[in-house]
């Protein structure tokens, strides 16, 4: 299953780049096994002029044809690291070729794009900056998959 993070904003370079970078690679090789991965981003533009509205169709091309959408959202629902491994197994198990996960600007995501999503996320009820979360996806995306390998990098 290939996932797709779509994400409104530009991550310049430095500490969080670097950090994404590092988890991705990492569930590429750890998912590659599991027929889960590759993993890559898609940044669309912050349209603060044009807003969350503006922002949702730009999101909505980045999206593969065909893939389950899962949003980032505050209102979402939260999982264990475990379970959120075993809910990208059975995603994966179901035949999903295709995982879009979207994450929003700082105002969010469209109300129109979140109804369409087919699962939404919470990483709680705190609010966290937009490019912080790709940094804690990322890490949970390779979290998940060294589940699912039985590796020894979760200890819970």
């Amino acid at each position: 299953m290939r996932v797709t993070i779509c994400a409104v904003g530009r991550l310049r370079g430095g500490p969080e780049a670097d950090l994404i970078d590092d988890y991705l690679t990492r569930f590429d090789r750890a998912g590659r096994g599991l027929a889960l991965g590759p993993a890559r981003i898609i940044e669309v533009e912050d349209k603060r002029g044009g807003g969350m509205a503006a922002e949702a169709a730009l999101l909505g091309k980045a999206i593969p044809t065909g893939a389950m959408m899962m949003i980032m959202d505050e209102r979402g629902k939260t999982l264990s690291s475990p379970d959120f491994s075993a809910q990208l197994a059975r995603w994966r198990d179901n035949g999903r070729q295709d995982l879009a996960i979207i994450i929003g600007g700082a105002d969010g995501i469209d109300p129109a794009l979140r109804a369409q999503a087919d699962f939404s996320l919470s990483f709680g009820k705190m609010v966290w900056p937009h490019m912080l979360v790709r940094v804690m996806l990322a890490e949970q995306l390779y979290r998940a998959a060294s589940i699912l390998a039985g590796t020894p990098y979760h200890r819970a």
